[in-house]
């Protein structure tokens, strides 16, 4: 059998990182209901802060990932790791809406920036015929720092407030810093020197000829407006009559999304074998089914039992699905990359971001109207879409012969 591209103490390295770079992009979710009462925030707009980090993650999108491609990857992201340490002691030192709002765009651009930039360097670095594992193994660092992210922030905003947490993020990123500086060999730059704006022009040309990516990323656009719509709006109800959960017993339920690092591994291997039709399939179907039990949960006359166990089920559902769906896709959109893996991904996850910031923004507002039966109504009819715009592109000849 032949031997991993990448050491395996290297790849657990690169999840490590992505988990913590991406963790900062998420710790806000938990925290909503302190953010609006230390600042005066309404809870109708107070989905906003979650929005200004999405901003920051499409300009890093646009701005920061494709110079992967142009510049060395190790030096490019410890550069943007010692900078995101500043960004989040600025967050942790906020003392109104306009700064909280400035520092969570720069924490979103630059935590983007890393999460994207360590992905694309496990893309560049395994060989083609592992090189669906490899991203998904980093892509499982990814799903448990995004997920874990809700209890570390409700645990220690409940223990010593929320600036804590980013004041603590800042440190745990700084020691980051120290072991990829130790332990990150450096990568050669595949494609041929291009000055800054052509690089930039470049995704625009990938975006207008690449059919996977264009298919894909519609996708990615809908699954994550769902999940979005879902993890921000769960805050509401759960602080509020006759709940009033802590922040650390709302970011408990992030552990439940846990299951979806095993679909990211092993999404990443079946998409080597070719079965990436069967899984995109699969995810679909579990992403649209999971909004039923999640639309039980907080019936009148429900229990506490009922709720949790509802939530639970949904949650599972949920994540397993998105996180399955979406190293399916990386991997799809990394066969046809060349050498372009950071504007690839940078091209893909610009739809990630736009769908997450326009979930978490219609999600508080739609729960402020029509409270979490619209929730869940809006997450089904987005995930629907989902599972539609799949199934009509699946017939496309072109998407046939490369498994999408």
């Amino acid at each position: 059998m032949r031997q991993p591209s990448l050491p395996r103490t290297l790849v657990v390295l690169l999840a490590c990182a992505s988990g913590f770079s991406v963790a900062n992009v998420y710790y806000a979710q938990p925290l909503l209901g302190a953010l609006a009462d230390d600042f005066g925030i309404s809870r109708a707009a107070v989905g906003g802060v979650i929005t200004a980090t999405q901003a920051g993650s499409v300009l890093a999108l646009l701005l920061l990932v494709p110079l992967g491609d142009l510049l060395p990857r190790r030096r490019l992201m410890l550069a943007q790791l010692l900078a995101l340490v500043v960004a989040l002691a600025a967050a942790a030192c906020a003392h109104n809406a306009a700064w909280l709002m400035a520092a969570m765009l720069v924490v979103g651009l630059l935590g983007t920036a890393m999460t994207q930039g360590l992905i694309a360097y496990a893309a560049a670095a395994a060989q083609p015929a592992e090189r669906g594992a490899v991203v998904g193994a980093a892509q499982g660092g990814v799903v448990s720092g995004l997920l874990l992210a809700r209890v570390v922030a409700g645990s220690v905003a409940d223990l010593a407030g929320w600036r804590a947490v980013y004041g603590g993020s800042a440190l745990a990123m700084l020691v980051m810093a120290g072991l990829l500086w130790r332990l990150l060999p450096a990568l050669p730059i595949q494609q041929p020197a291009l000055s800054y704006p052509r690089l930039l022009a470049s995704m625009f040309t990938l975006l207008r000829d690449d059919r996977v990516l264009q298919v894909r990323g519609v996708i990615a656009l809908l699954m994550f407006a769902a999940f979005n719509i879902l993890w921000s709006a769960l805050v509401l109800p759960l602080s509020a009559a006759p709940y009033h959960y802590s922040h650390a017993a709302i970011g408990a339920f992030g552990l439940v999304g846990l299951a979806g690092t095993l679909a990211a591994t092993r999404a990443g291997r079946w998409a080597d074998r070719g079965y990436s039709r069967r899984t995109s399939a699969t995810a679909l179907v579990l992403l649209v089914l999971s909004w039923l039990p999640l639309s039980l949960a907080f019936q009148p006359g429900a229990g506490m039992t009922t709720t949790i166990s509802m939530l639970v089920l949904g949650i599972l559902m949920l994540d397993l699905g998105v996180q399955a769906l979406h190293v399916t896709n990386q991997g799809l959109i990394f066969g046809t990359s060349g050498g372009a893996h950071s504007r690839l991904v940078g091209c893909y996850m610009l739809f990630y971001a736009v769908g997450s910031g326009i979930g978490a923004w219609a999600a508080t507002v739609v729960f402020s109207v029509a409270g979490w039966n619209g929730v869940c109504a809006l997450g089904a009819a987005v995930s629907l879409a989902a599972l539609v715009c799949w199934a009509w592109t699946g017939s496309d000849k072109l998407l046939k012969t490369t498994g999408a």
